[in-house]
């Protein structure tokens, strides 16, 4: 064997000795993969809930690192074209994908809103991430029948691929702590929106 094949080998022993991390996905990156409700729109980034549970997770001496890839007004067909590259430069161990509102609010079918998570989750589950699925809900004036479809997809999604689910990101969100336009959190809402996820993330910070 040659010298440079035993100084490898030996390299390669001491980072296992040490309990150094020889990918990325060691690091143990919570990767948040959604749109504007995700994204901070309208406050500051510092002040949206996936900046909020950073620090929380800091508090708690979490080795767990949030990574936040949300775009301001993603589609599930935007999310679905950009997972993979996501996937490659994050190497999570854990994904939040929260997307499909764009979609509902635009009126886009259930079918192909389904079809785009189900790929999303199926790539992240490809590279052994666990999953977290952040259910959505439509205003009612969009009709009692898509409403109900749009909002059961994602227990079916969630049940179909055995991830966990969150059935609503804004559970509990008062009217007074939305920004005008009724749909976008305030920054007051945010640290709701972190226990929220957080008290459903916690079984896949393992």
């Amino acid at each position: 064997m040659s010298g440079a094949g035993t100084t490898t080998i030996n390299f390669v022993l001491l980072i296992v000795a040490l309990g150094l991390p020889c990918t990325a996905h060691a690091a143990k990156n919570i990767l948040v993969f959604g749109d504007s409700l995700s994204a901070g729109y309208g406050i500051a980034v510092a002040e949206s809930w996936p900046a909020l549970l950073q620090q929380e997770l800091v508090r708690n001496g979490s080795k767990y690192r949030v990574v936040n890839a949300s775009i301001s007004g993603e589609t599930t067909l935007g999310g679905r074209q950009r997972i993979a590259q996501a996937l490659q430069q994050h190497r999570p161990a854990v994904v939040v994908i929260e997307l499909g509102a764009n979609d509902g609010l635009r009126g886009y079918g259930t079918a192909d809103i389904a079809a785009n998570l189900g790929e999303i989750v199926a790539a992240a589950q490809r590279v052994h991430a666990r999953v977290l699925l952040v259910g959505m809900r439509l205003p009612p004036n969009y009709g009692e029948p898509y409403v109900t479809q749009f909002r059961n997809l994602y227990p079916r999604l969630a049940e179909k691929h055995r991830v966990r689910l969150m059935p609503f990101l804004l559970e509990g969100v008062p009217p007074e702590q939305f920004q005008p336009d009724n749909l976008h959190p305030t920054a007051a809402a945010q640290p709701l929106l972190m226990r929220n996820v957080l008290k459903t993330l916690k079984p896949l910070l393992r």
